[in-house]
């Protein structure tokens, strides 16, 4: 199959520019929030809120109710009580958020495991296939990336304050705490946005590698938001167009794209150096 087949079916299936439509929002967002995460370094913390999603969609699924609406209360609830763990500074900080992943994910393949029919949906959310996206899915998507991007524009300043300068902001009186919980809450409901691209399993590296890639070559955190945006939906562009010219799973490449990118950039920034 050639890539002007990708071309063709992409003008002329419906689900295959709705995948694609998926994937670019999924980009956006990480591009939006991803540098926060990357410059703050609390990927692990990302990490963590990531896979205690999949505990709610268990549940959800077991319950009869939209996983996708299980996964952001899940994603909401963890992102606050790993936040105040952090904040607390709790003895064994790793330890406890390695916890929380173990048991979202122990949970949610409990539930299931006990629900009828699991298994062709199972997969799907573990390593992503935008081919399986709901054809209603894009238009809220777009509005939850819409709603991330003025909170953004409107708590850019203090918030950049925050992850570059903890100390420094919380003695101006910015509210410290409350907007660091916020950011791991957008971290959260960009987690379950980007979900759908990739998968639960590789859906850090969708958040951190594009904005990573876009630090080795811009220095402020509003360009790194932009170039970030960008190159994840360059990857994600083509990364489905490999896929569906392979017949490989959409997901795993995508994540394939985005690291040998990330891995080559890195490369020429040191032979720069």
């Amino acid at each position: 199959m050639a890539l002007q087949d990708f071309f063709y079916a992409l003008a002329h299936q419906s689900f295959l520019l709705n995948a694609l439509i998926v994937g670019l929002l999924a980009a956006a967002a990480g591009g939006l929030v991803g540098p926060y995460v990357v410059v703050k370094r609390i990927g692990y913390l990302g990490g963590g809120i990531a896979h205690t999603v999949l505990a709610g969609m268990g549940i959800a699924y077991f319950l009869g109710a939209s996983p996708i609406l299980g996964a952001f209360i899940c994603a909401i609830i963890s992102a606050l009580i790993i936040g105040v763990i952090s904040l607390n500074q709790a003895d064994h900080e790793d330890t406890l958020i390695s916890a929380f992943w173990a048991v979202g994910m122990a949970t949610g393949v409990l539930f299931i495991s006990q629900t009828p029919g699991y298994a062709t949906n199972l997969t799907s959310y573990l390593f992503g296939n935008l081919l399986l996206t709901p054809s209603g899915l894009a238009p809220l998507l777009a509005l939850v990336v819409a709603v991330i991007g003025a909170l953004l524009l409107f708590v850019h300043k203090p918030l950049t304050a925050v992850i570059f300068d903890d100390e420094f902001a919380r003695l101006r009186g910015v509210p410290t705490k409350a907007l660091y919980l916020l950011l791991l809450c957008l971290v959260a409901i960009t987690v379950v946005i980007l979900l759908q691209a990739v998968g639960l399993i590789m859906v850090i590296a969708l958040l951190t590698l594009p904005s990573a890639l876009a630090g080795h070559h811009v220095g402020s955190l509003g360009k790194m938001m932009l170039f970030a945006s960008i190159a994840g939906g360059a990857f994600v562009f083509i990364g489905m167009g490999i896929s569906w010219v392979s017949d490989l799973p959409s997901g795993a490449t995508i994540v394939l794209v985005c690291g040998v990118s990330y891995f080559f950039s890195l490369l020429l920034k040191r032979l720069r150096s």
